[in-house]
């Protein structure tokens, strides 16, 4: 297994980086940082409490913290397939983080089938999205495809980019 693959996955850096990236309605960026607040505190419930109804409305940034949540059991039972339910709706709004999280969990095979073309195809896409690492995780796990898998998830991710994220190979 890859060193890139351990859990939790920086949780708390990602949440700096999303809380760099408020709302903008006032009331919805309280509310953001309430649950901001209350996760940088271990306030599990707080957090949830605030930014469930958030991800429900659409923000990107609120349905990966819940993903984050689901994922590392943070407040709410472990559950990696509810965290994949999260990440792919941010993702699915062009968010690179999600799209990471959503590439390392095709590849570990959590919360969903175990899929290294999937998992090739959101790094591509968060790479070209501005993800961090994720040109780095595709280029490493592409070492352990075949050509002609790696040929598909490229025409995947091109599909799915170009789709809006509509088209996105499920």
């Amino acid at each position: 297994m890859t060193k890139h693959l351990t859990k939790p996955i920086r949780a708390i850096h990602f949440m700096v980086l999303a809380f760099l990236m408020t709302l903008s309605s006032p009331v919805a960026a309280q509310a953001f940082q309430k649950g901001y607040d209350a996760f940088s505190a271990g306030d599990y419930a707080t957090a949830l409490k605030e930014w469930t109804p958030l991800a429900e409305a659409g923000d990107k940034v609120s349905q990966f913290n819940l993903g984050v949540m689901y994922s590392n059991g943070k407040g709410v039972p472990q559950d990696n397939a509810e965290a994949v339910k999260w990440y792919r709706l941010a993702a699915e709004q062009g968010y690179d983080k999600a799209q990471n999280y959503l590439g390392i969990m095709f590849e570990l095979g959590d919360g969903v089938l175990q899929d290294n073309t999937m998992a090739h195809m959101w790094y591509n896409i968060a790479s070209a999205n501005g993800g961090d690492k994720s040109g780095e995780w595709r280029d490493e796990l592409a070492g352990r495809m075949t050509s002609a898998d790696i040929s598909k998830a490229q025409a995947m991710a091109r599909e799915c980019m170009n789709s809006g994220y509509t088209k996105c190979g499920y």
